[in-house]
């Protein structure tokens, strides 16, 4: 069963109603497929002892007794599949009968559940505030939701740091890009793109820490011999009444050198889709992940695209400041006090990370090369150009071709991330979406 963890405020809203019968409404269905859940999204709808509703897109026929919901879903290649459940505590706890992919003519059971999906409150959108209390070191989508957001609403929200310290200076979690969440957002399925508006990010603290080596990526064989004594941490004094950032006790050259905050988020993604590992939250995947892209900020707009119903969105790795490449293996880590605002692309798909700012496209490919990040960057401008703005593959390329920039926001991790970015000044009208 899953359940809500942490403290969540809504300002100013009643509480969810209920639904009409115990059937009706929008459900959560886990089957576990030996040993493996496989989440999807129902909706059922009951005209008496009748069932009618939506399985992922399939047609539901089905009965309802008052104590037993029986349900067939024919799918579009012709294959049935049949559903017996018994309301226990708010949730449905009963039996999944599918076809036997390996025998034709023989089936399948498999043990369900499924947990209802809060009705969405009168009002129109709202701003919640969530305080979390544990943290999560992947992106899975095994993690019991923290909360659950509606497309429109904003969320105010906190992180701890790249290891695990709070804004007390307290450890919280362990080391390794700890992330808040995940966030439930309702009538999120996959296919669909998920859009998350920075709406504000401050630091919480006076104090940030890195080090002061160089990721090998980025030096020849010779330099990288030398550097390979470097690697002590340097604390960061945040002005932050100010907006600057000064390495505690510089002296020398360094001696004054001050910086300007920019706040990021370096941790911002989804949960794998079914029969993918769940991601740590220091690697990066087509859903976002341990992005460590500067241009995550204030006014801009990440795209991800949906894996999982309800998404389930973890956000962390809270930067003060941080260069391309993030090429001292840390940036200026810190915690972070974070306001974003939800919505929601239906029935739209994209095959990587997007940022959106005022003025730019960014598209981010990220792999195990640089050759391939770039590849994976280029292609995935090309199909926003494609899908937004109605080019043309030889349109494109003649855009591309004379606009287009490239920037490596990280060099640090596993993978390595290119992005490829345009001037939208430079692009026709945008189509309606």
């Amino acid at each position: 069963m899953w359940r809500y963890v942490g403290l969540a405020v809504v300002v100013g809203l009643p509480s969810p109603a209920c639904a009409a019968t115990p059937v009706d409404g929008h459900w959560i269905l886990t089957v576990n497929r030996f040993g493996n859940p496989e989440h999807s999204t129902l909706t059922l709808r009951s005209d008496g002892p009748l069932i009618s509703g939506d399985w992922d897109g399939d047609t539901v026929k089905g009965s309802w007794s008052g104590s037993v919901l029986k349900l067939t879903v024919t799918d579009a290649h012709g294959a049935t599949y049949r559903f017996e459940a018994r309301p226990t505590d708010g949730t449905l706890q009963g039996t999944a009968d599918y076809p036997d992919n390996n025998f034709p003519g023989r089936r399948l059971q498999f043990h369900l559940t499924a947990r209802r999906v809060p009705d969405r409150p009168a009002g129109g959108p709202r701003v919640v505030d969530f305080e979390p209390t544990d943290f999560a070191n992947s992106f899975s989508a095994e993690r019991t939701p923290v909360l659950t957001l509606w497309p429109g609403d904003t969320l105010r929200t906190s992180t701890i740091d790249s290891g695990g310290i709070d804004s007390t200076g307290k450890t919280r979690a362990l080391f390794g890009n700890p992330q808040t969440g995940p966030f439930f957002i309702a009538g999120a399925t996959t296919g669909d793109t998920l859009a998350i508006h920075i709406v504000k990010l401050t630091p919480n603290r006076d104090w940030a820490d890195s080090l002061d080596t160089i990721v090998a990526r980025a030096l020849t064989p010779g330099l990288a011999a030398k550097a390979g004594e470097l690697g002590r941490k340097v604390r960061w004094r945040l002005d932050r009444d100010h907006g600057f950032a000064t390495p505690e006790g510089a002296t020398g050259k360094l001696e004054g050198y001050r910086v300007p905050l920019r706040p990021m988020l370096g941790g911002l993604g989804l949960a794998s889709g079914f029969g993918s590992p769940p991601l740590s939250t220091g690697d990066t995947g087509r859903a976002g992940g341990n992005m460590d892209f500067p241009e995550i900020v204030e006014g801009n707009t990440v795209y991800l695209p949906v894996q999982q119903p309800g998404a389930l969105l973890y956000l962390g790795d809270a930067h003060a400041l941080q260069g391309d490449g993030e090429t001292s293996q840390y940036a200026l880590e810190t915690s972070m006090d974070v306001v974003i605002r939800i919505d929601l692309i239906k029935n739209k798909a994209i095959s990587v990370p997007r940022i959106e700012s005022p003025t730019e496209l960014m598209v981010l490919g990220q792999a195990g090369s640089l050759d391939e990040a770039l590849k994976s960057a280029g292609s995935g401008l090309i199909q926003w150009l494609q899908q937004d703005y109605g080019l043309s593959l030889p349109d494109a390329a003649k855009v591309i071709g004379t606009s287009i920039r490239f920037s490596i926001p990280n060099l640090a991790g596993r993978s390595v991330g290119v992005a490829a970015r345009i001037d939208k000044s430079r692009l026709p009208q945008r189509q309606e979406e």
